[in-house]
């Protein structure tokens, strides 16, 4: 039953960030792809994932204990500081941090996160931004 429950929780929400992706406004100088593409697609796959889970339940779901529920707690309030640090630190700097503190929380030492938040930032920011030539948030180092 709370499968089910989730899993309606993933298609409501997917529908609702396919919805935004929708209303954003757009320029007519833009990224090849534009602002909605990304967006649509994470969504597409939320609901993906959101309907199998409806249809193939998981029999004995095992609930995570109380400290699992306090890692993901902590992990979702990361996620929460992510988007409002994005726009005034940039790309590079937040995600850095961010992968950082979730390659932590997933049981890197802290040494490891940290080469690991650079890597995983450094890694995206190659790809979208010189590969793909889409926009990312700028700090304010300008990049």
């Amino acid at each position: 039953m709370s499968d089910r429950i989730f899993a309606s929780i993933c298609i409501a929400l997917a529908a609702l960030m396919a919805w935004g992706a929708t209303i954003i406004e757009e320029s007519f100088i833009q990224d090849p792809l534009g602002p909605k593409a990304f967006p649509l697609v994470i969504a597409v796959v939320l609901a993906a994932c959101g309907v199998a889970m409806f249809l193939r339940p998981d029999e004995d779901p095992v609930w995570p204990n109380r400290r699992k529920q306090i890692q993901l707690l902590w992990t979702i309030g990361a996620m929460i500081l992510y988007v409002q640090f994005l726009p005034v630190v940039g790309f590079l700097i937040a995600t850095a941090i961010g992968a950082g503190f979730l390659s932590w929380q997933l049981g890197a030492s802290v040494k490891q996160a940290c080469w690991g938040g650079f890597g995983i930032s450094g890694s995206i920011y190659v790809v979208f931004k010189l590969v793909l030539g889409l926009s990312l948030a700028r700090g304010p180092l300008g990049f």
